[in-house]
């Protein structure tokens, strides 16, 4: 173990947040994670590991108050009455056995909640349409309402501190919380003494600090999370109008303020959008408004940048919701000095999608996010070795590299063969796009593991055809060969491919641009049917590279599964501010002479003068050794115990699938397979 450098030493102070005080200050703030309360054990476990990792306080995902703010059918958390404690208990444990202080975020969403699961009519400060896509509207609420909600919120504080939570939040932030919409003219249009100046505005988010602090206030410190800019100019809350004043209305009032930007899309964007840091320039007045300790994010990852933002003193507390994720013992490392060992965060929401589709938590980073309970998995402790048995991986992109890592922290001998001149797989060619370069963090992190582990060998420029695997005598070979995109077009819309003539246009496709394959000087049809980020990255290529571009999707908008991860608004907004001609509800038909396209709702053809078309489509799995050395099974003169196709290579997916493909062939290499599921389950009681 090495020293810690004394310069990180700040990072290690204690700090007191009204009457209890955090160990040092790594602080994460809530963040969802798609478990909550229907699966409380792998949510405990979750936040234990985190815990454990070196985070001194450790919060919840949003928890409502009461069956009048319903958030299903999103997996979040639920304090209504005594019947939800044992849960909640249970994470509270998990934090408390490592000596961190475990917080709540207890909430009302107003005009963000649907109610769809409770049936309840939702609650806003005036009449009005929701947030969110429904047709339902919200009521005006009267005086006894905002009795309810604050009577609600109290008994809930109250609960919290029953089930052993240090810490209580009172959320106002992310346009997703009552106090928020009261505060925001837009919303708050009361003549009462609930609307109409500011200080009637904050009137509701005033008497629920309040309220917090009486019921629960002896024990629990009181936090309030804050957005302090919305980026809508004079339109929303932001720093050079009224989000001052608030704070310094209520400076002293709770014990920490925890700040941020808002919505959500804006607080946690990917790092294709926003640097490390990227929240400073709007929460570093918090500090000169207030005594009381304050959290920001930004998605930290650099030891230096967090001590300097302690040093100089515009945060007490680095907040984190993503770096915790693709490194729960990230406080650790820093306090051991080991800081080369950090599993950066690379921004790219896959952990968001887990929320958004109502799944537990994935990350691209940690494979064994989401898995800590139901599969036992430990994001630093990994089973050792139980043979001597040798294993070749034949391929070094993400999959392959994790695997290698992974089995050789287990102790197994490991020989990493790939055909390229570096390793990465498709990594190597997505961190070259536009805003992509975080992902070379993936292949970093990996590498640098390499270094402590003497039993994994690795070789470069090594294209392994069946008799030269054979002649490893490798008992196990594993290939993570990835896969390539197609080039005939078959995807989602065109299950059998395009009809392509030889007359058509010119096609490529990303591994091509990639490559830096140049298209004529033509105009460039970017094609995606595959719906993620490949083809706007592509298309933002090319134009970078002077190219007049078309995007062309059967989709009713660009990249469509991004709202998952955050990011749509902004990719569609790139490629606008690029200048590339956007055309949504359009699928090919054919590329025969021409570029043949038709209105997918009227079936209406008509025909582009695309010197050049790229087809991001689908990928099909590069499989040839497979398909070689499988014949050598069949005809019996296989000389390895087992042969095995991981990532890409098995079926084309996810960078974040190809890594978690790897670490699981590791952790399940030389054990006996489990009867049924590979997980344990958590039941409903009947």
């Amino acid at each position: 173990m090495s020293a810690r450098d004394p310069i990180f030493d700040i990072l290690f102070e204690p700090v007191k947040i009204g009457p209890v005080t955090a160990r040092n200050r790594f602080y994460q703030v809530p963040h969802c994670n798609g478990m909550g309360d229907q699966l409380p054990r792998g949510m405990a476990a979750m936040r234990g590991v985190k815990a454990e990792g070196g985070w001194a306080v450790v919060s919840t995902e949003e928890v409502s108050i009461d069956h009048v703010t319903d958030f299903g059918p999103a997996i979040e958390g639920k304090l209504w009455d005594q019947g939800d404690i044992p849960y909640h208990a249970r994470m509270v444990d998990a934090v408390h056995a490592h000596g961190s202080l475990a917080a709540i975020e207890l909430c009302q969403q107003g005009i963000s909640c649907a109610n769809l699961v409770s049936r309840e009519v939702p609650l806003a400060p005036s009449d009005q349409s929701l947030i969110v896509s429904s047709p339902l509207q919200a009521r005006a609420m009267d005086k006894s309402d905002i009795r309810a909600v604050r009577d609600s919120h109290r008994e809930s504080a109250i609960l919290a501190k029953r089930a052993g939570y240090d810490i209580v939040y009172v959320y106002a932030g992310h346009d997703l919380s009552i106090a928020q919409h009261f505060l925001l003219s837009r919303y708050n249009q009361r003549s009462d003494e609930y609307g109409g100046s500011l200080e009637n505005r904050v009137r509701l988010l005033r008497e629920l600090i309040e309220d917090t602090k009486q019921a629960v206030g002896d024990t629990c410190a009181v936090a309030v999370r804050f957005v302090v800019d919305e980026l809508l100019g004079p339109d929303g809350m932001n720093i050079d109008g009224e989000a001052p004043e608030i704070i310094a209305m209520l400076a002293e009032l709770p014990d920490l303020w925890d700040v941020n930007i808002s919505d959500w899309p804006h607080d946690s964007q990917t790092a294709r959008f926003a640097e490390e840091g990227y929240q400073e320039r709007y929460t570093a007045f918090v500090k000169t408004l207030t005594s009381k300790p304050v959290v920001g994010v930004g998605r930290y990852t650099s030891p230096d940048h967090m001590a300097s933002l302690i040093a100089k003193g515009a945060l007490d507390f680095i907040g984190a919701a993503r770096p915790s994720i693709a490194d729960p013992f990230l406080p650790k490392k820093i306090e051991e000095g080991r800081i080369e060992d950090i599993r950066e965060c690379i921004g790219c929401n896959i952990c968001v999608s887990g929320d958004m589709t109502f799944t537990p938590i994935r990350c691209t980073q940690n494979p064994t996010m989401g898995e800590e309970w139901r599969k036992g998995w430990h994001p630093e402790r990994i089973p050792t070795r139980v043979s001597e048995d040798t294993v070749l991986i034949v391929g070094g992109g993400p999959a392959g590299l994790e695997c290698a890592r992974a089995l050789g922290q287990r102790g197994y001998a490991v020989t990493l063969a790939e055909a390229g001149p570096a390793f990465g797989g498709r990594v190597r060619g997505e961190s070259l796009l536009p805003g992509m370069a975080s992902y070379q963090r993936v292949v970093e992190h990996r590498l640098s593991a390499f270094h402590k582990l003497p039993n994994v060998e690795t070789y470069l420029a090594s294209d392994l055809g069946a008799e030269e695997v054979i002649a490893f005598e490798a008992q196990h070979i594993v290939l993570a060969t990835g896969a390539t995109w197609r080039r005939d077009g078959k995807g989602r819309t065109h299950r059998t491919g395009l009809p392509i003539s030889a007359s058509a246009p010119d096609i490529f496709t990303p591994d091509d641009i990639m490559a830096e394959q140049k298209p004529g000087q033509g105009p460039v049809l970017v094609y995606d049917d595959e719906r993620y980020i490949m083809a706007g990255l592509i298309a933002e290529k090319l134009a970078h590279d002077g190219y007049a571009v078309t995007f062309m999707t059967p989709a009713t908008m660009v990249s469509p599964w991004t709202e998952n991860t955050l990011e749509q608004h902004a990719i569609q907004r790139r490629l606008l501010e690029a200048g590339i001609t956007i055309v949504t509800d359009r699928q090919l038909v054919s590329l025969d002479g021409g570029t043949h396209h038709a209105c997918i709702y009227t079936g209406r053809e008509a025909e582009s003068d695309a010197e050049s078309v790229v087809l991001v489509t689908s990928r099909i799995s590069s499989d040839s050794l497979w398909r070689e050395l499988q014949t050598r099974a069949g005809d019996g003169t296989a000389p390895w115990k087992s042969l095995t196709r991981i990532g890409d290579a098995l079926a084309p997916a996810t960078v974040a699938h190809a890594i978690y493909a790897g670490h699981r062939y590791a952790r399940e290499f030389d054990t006996e397979a489990p009867a049924g599921a590979p997980y344990l389950r958590e039941r409903v009681t009947v």
